[in-house]
């Protein structure tokens, strides 16, 4: 469903398999750490999912199906009952504000620390995170992982699957499989990070088998129209160097297409660049495109929304944003009225917990009604 410059209308509304959008505006999963040290959503997080409930779709944060691949302390999981009910009053608050989610799962693999996690971590292979990784005590040496053996792969294929069914229990229109941003599954397809000599390293073949597998999975456990999965091309986040970027996304793009599946959410697309262009000409469903805001950077005067429209114009269907909606509860309001938006206060405000920088963002119409 590739767009041209006549429909590329952030504000128009669209649909996402059964899902009714209101407009084409996405909120990006973003690490808030603001979950009960167990992994329980707390209630800051249902107020502060509520507070953006406008967004057309909300993919709320990177969540994970079991102990082990626990990234950082505060980290939300979906592997025990207790989580799914906290998952619920979440879902519960954002359905009453008229919105919609999704939920990202995501396997640390190596990023991760038994101080975080109570385990040592696993990977493809024991190649250890370059540099230190945040814990309760602060920061630390990364560890060296334990590699994965061929049965705890199938084990780790099963937790996600598990983990799916436990978002829809807790509410979730469905789910997001996070294949990006040097987590496990961008691990399995990384030539730096996957040094193994078996089925599920080396060719191309055997290095994008993991990502399908744990698709191929989920999507049978409850249903492709309720499955999306994330991708970052040449992104290296958490030390990842994939080595043949152009090689691994072709055929991974065409096996997921081959599954019906809702989405595919593509993480720093640049609209000129050939395998971007590439992968929107195979893709044959929707499209979710996040630019480039420039992390680290102050955002845009804008919000992204220049950048979200030449995304759209270069045949993007939906637009995630980030730090935009982290700072402004009220994005969509804002972007479509052209008003100023918040920029990001104190970056260490974003994973230190607490409602501070979390839920204190005016809206446009309070700092109006202030003024």
């Amino acid at each position: 469903m590739t767009n041209t410059t006549a429909t590329a209308d952030l504000f128009a509304p669209n649909t996402l398999g059964a899902l009714e959008l209101p407009n084409r505006l996405v909120m990006a999963p973003m690490t808030r750490n603001r979950a009960h040290a167990d992994g329980t959503p707390s209630a800051l997080m249902a107020a502060y999912y509520a507070q953006r409930a406008e967004a057309g779709l909300i993919i709320a944060e990177a969540t994970t199906p079991n102990r082990v691949g626990q990234t950082y302390a505060n980290i939300p999981g979906i592997y025990t009952d207790a989580h799914v009910a906290g998952w619920r009053t979440v879902t519960d608050s954002v359905r009453a504000a008229g919105g919609r989610m999704f939920l990202q799962l995501q396997h640390g693999g190596r990023v991760g620390h038994p101080d975080n996690s109570g385990s040592i971590p696993v990977a493809p292979s024991p190649i250890p995170l370059p540099g230190t990784i945040h814990t309760p005590s602060g920061h630390q040496d990364a560890v060296v992982p334990r590699e994965l053996t061929v049965d705890e792969i199938r084990a780790t294929i099963a937790d996600f699957a598990t983990a799916a069914r436990n978002a829809i229990d807790a509410g979730f229109a469905g789910v997001e499989v996070h294949s990006a941003n040097g987590y496990l599954l961008h691990q399995f397809l990384s030539q730096n990070t996957n040094h193994r000599t078996d089925a599920y390293g080396g060719s191309v073949t055997n290095r994008i088998r993991f990502t399908l597998e744990v698709v191929e999975a989920v999507a049978a456990a409850i249903g492709p129209e309720r499955v999306g999965v994330r991708i970052s091309p040449a992104v290296g986040a958490n030390g990842i160097e994939e080595g043949d970027t152009d090689a691994i996304y072709p055929p991974l793009v065409a096996a997921l297409a081959a599954h019906g599946l809702a989405y595919l959410h593509v993480v720093f697309a640049e609209p000129q660049q050939p395998l971007f262009q590439r992968i929107r000409q195979s893709w044959p469903g929707t499209l979710i495109a996040n630019p480039n805001l420039g992390w680290g950077r102050p955002l845009p005067a804008d919000g992204g929304k220049d950048a979200a429209e030449t995304l759209l114009a270069a045949g993007a269907d939906l637009i995630s944003l980030g730090r935009s909606f982290l700072a402004n509860p009220d994005l969509v309001t804002r972007l479509r009225a052209g008003a100023p938006i918040n920029q990001v206060r104190d970056a260490h405000l974003m994973y230190v917990g607490g409602a501070e920088g979390y839920l204190d963002y005016p809206t446009h119409a309070a700092l109006t009604a202030a003024a």
